[in-house]
């Protein structure tokens, strides 16, 4: 563990709560802590108001969170800003009590009402990772006024009124433009319900012992965060001097039909730019020489077809088992159960996506998962999930469900949203890199395309294979590889949309911007 890998966890609020009770057991006072964060959480704020240095509000709570803000407006005034203090609350911790004492010695501004507020810039100190309760009543009112205000607002740790583990909304919430979250990321950060709440985020590092987080956590914590530096270090592949096409991977994907002929162009665009060695493409006969001008490196085979244009079967001199890896299902229909059949034969990893998993929901899809004897790759969106797994139930933490599909079945499995989740049987990874530009058809095929191609090029090169579930195997690489691809491909789509407008990046696009984005990133 080194204090680079701060970034890379996540944690509960009682997780944060024995954390920090561990720091004050070893004797760092609380004062000593909380001078400590609000003096980092101080210089993140005046870097955030940048030029402007118009009078600023702030909420102080009345808990240890109003005691940072009360601290931070202590050194606003000290720095020359004009700060006034909203504290509508009648009991205060003692601590907290002490620093509104003096913040009101040295003359800072207390106000009655938000109403009183005038201020250019607000800092949000009500409450961080300790609230329980909704907030209802006066203060829910309080809230609702300050959202309808146009004045950017700062929150420390988490904006009021969003839980710490889940994202809710508990009751009302700030609504803010910066987070400065502290010490640690919460769980509430990735998830969909709280994006709009949170604003540009950051992690304010106050030298947390590493000690006290392994000791919690665990030395290889079962939940993390995703960040650039995992995903790059797997990326570019590294290849011999000695390397030619067929030691580079090949990767079979099955995809497209007379409707959907653009979902098999576009996965195949995104194979292409992961630098897989050979492509070969399992199209319908029909829409196969439509497709050879844009896939030209590619072996492109046609197959036969039913009377509504999808492939009907493989063609007879078919060989499943020549390849390194399989990406299955985008734009197919799923009408044919018996190509789902054949492919979950292969003694290589498998990548389901779309209508492969719709075909894999039609029947019995954890005990046919649990019968593969190489790594089963899921990319499922809600809808499909709950197809998957119509037993599983939410858990009251976020992500805790797929993990436990991921558990039952031996399946990696994405669950695609704002902030996707990858699961394995034993680790749970959340993407916080991501954009909205990528909410358009199309998209989720390029990604198919670029894990499979990247799953291919590692089962090449061989891996450290680990025993995951009984009767399955599943690698490191191979899991590197998934999590390698989710990273790239919201890196591409933010790379494109840079410029545009909210209309987002349209897939052709995005598979374009595939090597652009990777190239800037780890130059």
């Amino acid at each position: 563990m080194t204090r680079s890998s701060i970034q890379h966890y996540l944690v509960t609020a009682k997780q944060m709560q024995r954390i920090e009770q561990r720091i004050f057991d070893s004797g760092m006072p609380v004062e000593a802590m909380m001078e400590k964060v609000s003096q980092k959480v101080t210089q993140a704020l005046v870097e955030w108001l940048g030029q402007d240095r118009g009078p600023v509000g702030v909420l102080a709570g009345p808990g240890h969170n109003g005691g940072d803000a009360l601290v931070v407006a202590r050194e606003l005034h000290f720095r020359g800003y004009e700060v006034q203090v909203y504290q509508p609350f009648s009991h205060l911790k003692p601590l907290t009590k002490q620093h509104a004492r003096y913040a009101k010695s040295l003359g800072i501004a207390f106000v009655e009402s938000v109403q009183d507020l005038a201020c250019n810039a607000i800092v949000d100190g009500w409450f961080g990772f300790g609230l329980t309760r909704s907030i209802e009543g006066a203060l829910a009112t309080d809230i609702a006024t300050l959202n309808q205000q146009n004045i950017p607002v700062f929150s420390i740790d988490l904006p009021s009124g969003i839980h710490t583990d889940t994202g809710e909304v508990m009751g009302e919430a700030i609504q803010a433009s910066h987070t400065a979250c502290l010490g640690l990321w919460k769980r509430g950060f990735m998830q969909a319900q709280a994006l709009t709440y949170l604003g540009e985020c950051e992690l304010i590092d106050f030298d947390i012992p590493l000690l006290d987080v392994s000791a919690v956590l665990g030395e290889r914590p079962i939940v993390q965060r995703l960040t650039a530096e995992q995903a790059i270090t797997h990326l570019p592949l590294n290849r011999s001097v000695t390397a030619h096409k067929y030691t580079a991977g090949h990767l079979l994907l099955v995809a497209g039909s007379h409707t959907y002929a653009g979902a098999a162009l576009l996965s195949g665009l995104g194979a292409v730019a992961s630098g897989v060695g050979m492509l070969t493409v399992a199209v319908p006969e029909s829409i196969r020489l439509a497709l050879l001008p844009q896939l030209p490196g590619a072996l492109l085979i046609g197959c036969p077809e039913t009377d509504k244009g999808a492939i009907a079967c493989f063609p007879e001199s078919f060989e499943i088992d020549k390849y390194d890896a399989i990406a299955f299902g985008p734009g197919l229909t799923p009408t044919v159960p018996a190509l789902l059949e054949t492919v979950l034969s292969a003694d290589c990893p498998l990548l389901l996506d779309a209508d492969g998993l719709n075909l894999l929901a039609q029947d019995a899809p954890i005990k046919k998962l649990q019968s593969r004897s190489m790594p089963t790759i899921l990319t499922p969106h809600t809808g499909e999930f709950k197809r998957l797994f119509p037993e599983a139930i939410d858990a009251d933490m976020p992500g805790d469900v797929v993990h436990q599909a991921s558990k039952d079945s031996g399946a990696v499995i994405l669950l695609k949203g704002p902030r996707s989740a990858i699961a394995t049987p034993d680790r749970l990874w959340f993407n916080p890199h991501s954009t909205p530009a990528l909410a358009r058809g199309g998209s989720g095929d390029v990604l198919t395309g670029l894990m499979g191609g990247l799953v291919a090029s590692v089962a090449k090169a061989g891996s450290n294979d680990r025993p995951m579930t009984e009767g399955q195997t599943l690698t490191s690489d191979t899991v590197n590889a998934v999590v390698s691809a989710v990273w790239w491909h919201s890196q591409a789509a933010i790379y494109a949309a840079k410029g545009r407008t909210v209309l987002g990046v349209d897939p052709l696009q995005l598979a374009q911007s595939l090597n652009l984005a990777l190239s800037e990133t780890t130059l």
